[in-house]
């Protein structure tokens, strides 16, 4: 027996030996490195930690196995969904061609393709949250609604640096600081930009304790930083439980591609207020949760392939989404300065820095921020009427822009 030839056999067509024997496998190690500091951000530094473990996983996944030796028998294959859909395609819509070639992660991103797990999170979120605050207070629509300023600035910024129509669509919504609904309209408009938009997206998510207090600084001062607010109006039962049914009709009226993110948004929100559906309710913020959110994580962390992620547009879609996430925050804080002068100084501007989507990141911001200033003020409750604004803003931002380019 050849020993020497047996073993060089082996280190030749390892999978280490790939990464530099393999054309572009070096890209690939690249990848898997920014794997590790995913991992590293999400289990030491606790951004985000249950998606963005999931998400960096899957990237290691997908590195490791599709370019190192594995052909067929890889986790994900970015190009097989393309072909499915492709009518110029030998594999257009032959499901055996799927079953043969496909491997587990590439079976996961059906969820993601078809918006499932983006709309069944969102009935999770509907499920935790109270809608009370924003009844209480109806004006912080409005500063949910300021705060999507940065989707339309970040997409003409995208369209002007050479983006399409549907990739700018998709990169602006980041804006929205909802990682669900980027998820969900990027891969109805530009799923081959997945990956990154999903990595800004939660990425500044899970930064909100940074970005936002510099700006909520810069465009207040110490007196309308001190103003403390007064207690809100009880909502009642009654209020709670037509809320969901009504928002859902008007909304999906006016807009019906908001009709997976929205509906399910208020079911879940319906199972929490009705008071007859309480199992529902449970397993909706807690087992189903946790379990989409396991396939989720994973599936768009799959799409993280070197092919598709190192590129100068992933650059771009990084600083855009700084942009876009930061002037939401100004948005918001405008409107929350507008209404400020409006009441007279009864109402405290910071908590208009909690109309983007990060429930309920952004409202605890606000209240930490209003503290310093002032030990004796409770801005959560308040600040929690415009950041659930900002959910059902940003769903209606998406749905107008899958109107305009889907």
């Amino acid at each position: 027996m050849d020993i020497m030839g047996v073993l060089q056999k082996l280190a030749s067509e390892s999978g280490f030996a790939a990464f530099f024997l393999t054309e572009g496998g070096w890209k690939n190690l690249v990848m898997i490195i920014i794997a590790f500091v995913l991992l590293y951000l999400g289990i030491v530094k606790k951004f985000e930690p249950l998606l963005l473990c999931g998400i960096a996983f899957g990237c290691l996944l997908s590195n490791l196995s599709y370019f190192i030796g594995m052909g067929h028998n890889a986790v994900y294959h970015p190009e097989l969904w393309a072909a499915f859909l492709d009518e110029t395609s030998p594999v257009y819509h032959s499901y055996g061609a799927i079953m043969r070639e496909a491997g587990l992660l590439d079976f996961f991103y059906i969820g993601v393709k078809a918006g499932i797990y983006p709309s069944l999170i969102f009935m999770g979120v509907g499920a935790m949250t109270d809608f009370g605050p924003l009844l209480a207070n109806p004006k912080s629509l409005l500063l949910g609604a300021a705060a999507q300023l940065g989707v339309f600035v970040a997409f003409f910024g995208a369209v002007l640096l050479g983006f399409t129509g549907p990739q700018a669509a998709s990169i602006g919504i980041i804006g929205g600081a909802d990682g669900p609904t980027a998820i969900f309209l990027t891969t109805k408009l530009a799923p081959e930009l997945l990956g990154p938009i999903a990595i800004a997206a939660y990425s500044y998510m899970a930064l909100i304790p940074m970005i936002q207090p510099p700006l909520m600084k810069l465009m207040t001062n110490d007196k309308m930083r001190k103003v403390k607010m007064v207690q809100s109006r009880e909502v009642s039962k009654t209020e709670k439980i037509i809320f969901p049914i009504v928002v859902s009709t008007f909304v999906i009226l006016l807009l019906p591609s908001t009709a997976p993110l929205i509906g399910c948004l208020m079911l879940g929100n319906l199972f929490r207020e009705c008071g007859v559906t309480d199992r529902l309710s449970d397993t909706a913020q807690n087992a189903l949760m946790n379990i989409v959110t396991i396939f989720l994580a994973t599936s768009v962390g799959a799409t993280m392939v070197a092919q598709n992620f190192l590129n100068l547009d992933t650059i771009k879609i990084v600083v855009l989404g700084l942009i876009a996430f930061s002037i939401s925050t100004v948005g918001g804080l405008c409107g929350g300065l507008v209404m400020y002068k409006t009441s007279g100084g009864k109402i405290n501007p910071l908590i208009g820095s909690a109309g983007v989507s990060a429930v309920p990141m952004a409202a605890r911001v606000s209240q930490d921020v209003g503290r310093r200033y002032n030990k004796n003020n409770y801005l959560l409750m308040h600040a929690m009427g415009p950041n659930v604004a900002g959910v059902i803003g940003s769903a209606i931002a998406a749905g107008f822009l899958l109107s305009v380019f889907g």
